[in-house]
């Protein structure tokens, strides 16, 4: 969420900077919201004071024996009394419309972020690998998967519909391998702390990330008003929400592996074969917080360490700076990591790491002080993938495939899988 003094003060830098998204402008409308809030808490205060000092003035006159002036006085009073929850109420409602409005809008992106309308005005940051050499034919993941007979996707339907996969003894395996090949990393060599996070939340924990109001759509809500996770983004930031940190314990880095959930509204019809855009899916996630100066810094690192996982394991990428069209609602800047399919002949996003700005820790409401200081200011955030576990597989299957339909283990992942080296068909 974005500060309203600042609106106040900067509209016309908040429309510049709602048109490098692509979004219509908003300032003005903000503002005549926050002048009407404002008037009401004004001619409330005024109607407080006004009661107290007429009270006040009602003993004095019962002092002085002027009847006449104290029953006027104790009308007052009473009109008053009468009118101010009325005001209240609209001053309630006026400031809830106000944060509502300000929960919609996206954030502020960086200078430095490219302006762009979307995927096509990216830009290459850098590219590491090499695309893989091979004398035989490149194959889809759910072509090796299924020839392989590890991957249903027919019987994942009978149970659960589409966009649900099931795996099966070695691929199983492999999808289990990675995940905690990647949260050891995180944590034995990166320095994150690991974290194991309920996957459900209430509303407060969606609408601090960002998620409510403006994605319901997106999200799975269960019968008791609960959302299943769509990241562990929404567990591992709302770790310090409503809570006041030492400056000096700054950064916080935590990092989980769970499932996350997603409706996936508004994709019908795009990657429907395969395990591409799947309604349940592992992700390994990684999150920061940071004081003010040193978030731009941390984005960098964080970065580097999801780049280290597809290192790693031998994966051609690239990674990719999103401009302003690209970006997601919470993100000031993005680097999305795109992994080599052969089978699909093209780049597909398996990480996307941002920084975010104060814009969930002011709808968090968290804070950190420093040592000598007596005013507080609001969190930085980060976050990212470490990344998503069942694209990293589709990467492993689709790079590490044999002539004769077998794949490869990465080295990496040796230690992990009891002793194969390869996968062959069951």
């Amino acid at each position: 969420m974005l500060d309203i003094k600042w609106i106040r003060e900067n509209p016309q830098a908040l429309d510049a900077a709602l048109a490098k998204r692509g979004a219509e402008p908003q300032a003005a409308s903000l503002v005549a919201l926050d002048e009407k809030r404002r008037a009401v808490i004004a001619r409330l205060q005024d109607m407080q004071s006004r009661r107290n000092t007429a009270s006040k003035e009602i003993g004095a006159a019962m002092a002085q024996k002027n009847m006449e002036l104290a029953e006027k006085l104790k009308a007052e009073v009473a009109t008053l009394k009468d009118a101010m929850p009325a005001a209240e109420q609209e001053e309630r409602e006026t400031s809830a419309a106000l944060d509502d409005m300000l929960s919609r809008i996206p954030n502020i992106p960086h200078d430095d972020v490219p302006v762009g309308k979307d995927e096509n005005d990216n830009i290459v940051a850098r590219v590491v690998g090499e695309k893989p050499r091979w004398n035989h034919t490149a194959k889809e993941h759910f072509e090796i998967g299924e020839a392989l007979g590890y991957m249903d996707f027919d019987r994942a339907a009978k149970l659960s519909g589409s966009r649900f996969t099931v795996l099966t003894s070695q691929l199983a395996r492999l999808e289990r391998a990675l995940g905690q090949f990647m949260i050891d990393l995180h944590t034995g060599e990166h320095g994150y702390t690991e974290v194991s996070s309920p996957l459900m939340v209430r509303d407060e924990a969606m609408y601090g990330t960002g998620q409510l109001p403006k994605f319901s759509e997106d999200l799975f809500k269960t019968t008791d008003g609960r959302w299943l996770i769509p990241t562990a983004e929404v567990t591992l930031t709302n770790l310090v929400s409503a809570e006041i940190l030492d400056q000096e314990k700054l950064p916080l880095r935590f990092t989980a592996l769970t499932p996350s959930f997603r409706s996936e509204a508004g994709s019908a019809g795009r990657d429907t074969r395969g395990m591409l855009r799947q309604h349940q899916f592992w992700k390994c996630e990684l999150v920061s917080i940071t004081d003010q100066e040193s978030s731009l810094e941390e984005h960098e690192r964080m970065t580097a360490c999801a780049e280290e996982v597809l290192k790693r394991l031998g994966l051609h990428f690239r990674t990719m700076t999103l401009c302003t069209g690209d970006m997601g609602f919470g993100a000031r800047k993005t680097y999305d990591l795109e992994v080599w399919l052969p089978g699909q002949n093209t780049y597909r996003e398996i990480s996307s790491c941002s920084v975010c700005g104060d814009f969930q820790g002011r709808r968090m409401n968290a804070r950190y002080r420093g040592k000598e200081d007596k005013a507080t200011r609001f969190v930085h955030t980060l976050n990212g993938s470490g990344t998503a576990v069942g694209r990293c597989l589709i990467a492993v299957l689709e790079n590490y495939l044999n002539e004769d339909g077998s794949v490869t283990i990465p080295d990496a992942l040796l230690p992990y899988m009891g002793g194969l080296t390869k996968i062959e068909k069951a």
